[in-house]
């Protein structure tokens, strides 16, 4: 019996239910399908595109090791996979669910094609803990507030055990035609990717490592370490976790496994603020499947009439992080150099593009689908949403974050601002988050010639924060 197993975001050998599947029933053809049209407006981004390449071909040698390969084919999903499957006598194919509205109408019409030639289809989780239709309120609804869906989840089983990696796969006697890595034409053709290459190691083995330190590190300070954006405190696991190089499930039950050893309560380590988040990106796939619309609309159907703002200009300053906000404009240049941006600084430069400068959380989106590594569209779409107070579980309208405080707060010595805006390295601490408060003597001394070397702040933040609260008042007809 040959089986392919049409792999997409799930580049890993453990814990991948497909696969173990595929290599219960006899031969076993790996394949990945770079397939641009089924992904719609949401195509991968430059960064994403890099992380690809390089994953596809860590899987490609953790095939082979295993006696496999990994086969690649661009074009429509459909097409190649009833090209094969007619060339190579395939007897049954398999993946794993992906959730995205589009790409579940894509495969259910594919699975349904398939079961109508006499092909066998099973489809596997390998990207939650929870199937989005396995939770519902006491109402039999979707959640739509973050805390009582996360209280709902405790109180299911604990996820099941990961799956170890086959150790041997069966190869079938002729293998199908494949694309060279290469020519699926991933890699950007600047090499400005070089800062990711020395932050970054795509691939499941990079996703062990990352995972084996911070269980092993800041797991248990991780409800101190993840506001403080100048020290390594948060997992990095995200980008891993889009790709599928390591599931939900192996987190899970890598943190209980750490709980049990240095003694802590049940209660403790499966309340862990990590945990939690891992629950919050749960909470966004619930979102994303049952309301579909939300990827360019708001869940709050009453901010489709928020008065938002057109300013080019301000836009592009905000993206290429020169807005004269030093934590602002840390934030994007790391998105830029790194494709990834520390969790709190994304709320800070999220709330200061839609209530500061009063653009579309769209824009921002986009901005964000396109540059970061770990764009994901649930994910994506929830903070965003949750940034503009239009969505489910959103922080207030009303609560708009002060990145001068919030810098003050959270990187109190200034040392994130310093590493990524480099004209205020020398500024003394106490005018770092806020340089226009300097006086000109201390300005000099630095270096820093405000609207020159760095940039006068394109909009003044107490009046634009005003600005912000009248146009919700209008919004909601209160003005």
């Amino acid at each position: 019996m040959k089986t392919l197993v049409w792999l997409r975001q799930d580049l890993r050998l453990s814990d991948n239910p497909a696969l173990v599947f595929a290599c219960k029933q006899g031969a076993v053809i790996p394949l990945f399908i770079l397939d641009d049209g089924a992904e719609g407006e949401w195509q991968m981004g430059g960064a994403q595109r890099w992380w690809l390449h390089q994953s596809l071909a860590a899987l490609d040698s953790d095939l082979r090791e295993r006696g496999s390969a990994l086969v690649l084919r661009r074009g429509e999903s459909a097409d190649v996979l009833t090209t094969i499957i007619a060339e190579h006598g395939i007897d049954s194919v398999v993946w794993n669910r992906r959730y995205e509205p589009d790409i579940v109408e894509r495969d259910t019409r594919i699975k349904e094609s398939l079961k109508s030639r006499g092909v066998y289809v099973q489809s596997f989780n390998a990207t939650l803990l929870n199937e989005p239709w396995e939770v519902q309120n006491l109402s039999g609804k979707p959640f739509q507030v973050f805390t009582p869906y996360w209280r709902h989840c405790l109180k299911r089983p604990d996820p099941s055990e990961p799956i170890s990696a086959p150790k041997s796969i069966e190869k079938p006697t002729q293998w199908p035609r494949t694309e060279s890595l290469a020519a699926l034409d991933l890699m950007p053709r600047i090499a400005w990717y070089r800062r990711m290459e020395q932050s970054w190691q795509p691939g499941e083995a990079g996703a062990a490592k990352n995972r084996k330190a911070f269980v092993q590190g800041h797991v248990w300070g991780y409800t101190e370490t993840r506001n403080l954006p100048a020290i390594r405190g948060t997992s990095r696991l995200s980008p891993h976790l889009h790709f599928g190089e390591v599931s939900p499930r192996q987190v899970w039950h890598a943190v209980k496994t750490r709980g049990a050893r240095v003694g802590l309560l049940t209660n403790e380590w499966r309340t862990n603020q990590f945990l939690t988040e891992l629950y919050w990106r749960e909470f966004a796939y619930h979102l994303l499947y049952h309301f579909r619309h939300t990827p360019t609309q708001p869940l709050r159907t009453e901010f489709a009439q928020f008065p938002w703002a057109t300013n080019s200009r301000h836009l592009k300053a905000w993206q290429g992080g020169s807005t004269g906000v030093p934590l602002v404009d840390a934030g994007m240049r790391e998105l830029w150099a790194t494709g990834w941006m520390h969790n709190r600084v994304r709320m800070i430069a999220g709330s200061f593009l839609v209530k500061n400068l009063l653009i579309a959380w769209q824009d921002g989106a986009r901005w964000f689908w396109d540059t970061l590594l770990d764009a994901d569209l649930a994910s994506n779409t929830l903070g965003w949403q949750w940034c503009a107070g239009c969505g489910a579980d959103a922080a207030p309208y009303f609560r708009i974050f002060n990145p001068v405080s919030q810098g003050e707060k959270f990187d109190p010595d200034g040392a994130y601002v310093r590493e990524w805006v480099p004209e205020l390295a020398k500024l003394q601490t106490k005018f770092i988050h806020a340089p226009w408060d300097a006086p000109p003597s201390v300005l000099r001394a630095a270096s820093v010639q405000l609207g020159k070397n760095y940039p006068e702040p394109i909009v003044d933040l107490k009046a634009t924060r005003t600005r912000a609260l009248d146009a919700y008042r209008k919004m909601r007809g209160t003005s």
